[in-house]
């Protein structure tokens, strides 16, 4: 089975509308539905948290599995420090996971955003 993040750009009441939806369901005896979701306030949010550097950096990792972030930095040809401190704020947000080997990872086969006007 795919894991699947979705990013979106919406309100925190768009937010508390998903929790309120999957609180109901399991209150009639249902399943919730597994739903991993990273939400942004708006687009500028969103680009800063995800800009092309980032991605790539995610995208390599993806593509050549957990690493150290030493590793990962010499890969890609950036500053530890700061592939560190984006490490740091990938993990926060749930995009990256720290592994208790001391290697990090992405999780997710896809990363899907979707951005309504």
């Amino acid at each position: 089975m795919s894991r699947v993040m979705d990013v979106r750009v919406g309100t925190a009441a768009e937010a508390l509308d998903r929790f309120e939806d999957a609180w109901n369901r399991a209150a009639e005896g249902g399943a919730p539905a597994p739903s991993s979701v990273l939400s942004f306030p708006d687009l500028p949010a969103l680009l800063k948290a995800l800009t092309p550097a980032r991605w790539r950096m995610l995208e390599r990792l993806r593509a050549e599995g957990p690493m150290t972030i030493f590793a990962l930095a010499k890969r890609l040809g950036r500053d530890y420090k700061n592939v560190h401190t984006d490490i740091t704020r990938f993990a926060s947000l749930g995009l990256v996971e720290r592994r208790r080997d001391g290697l990090v990872a992405v999780p997710w086969d896809a990363v899907r955003a979707e951005l309504r006007l």
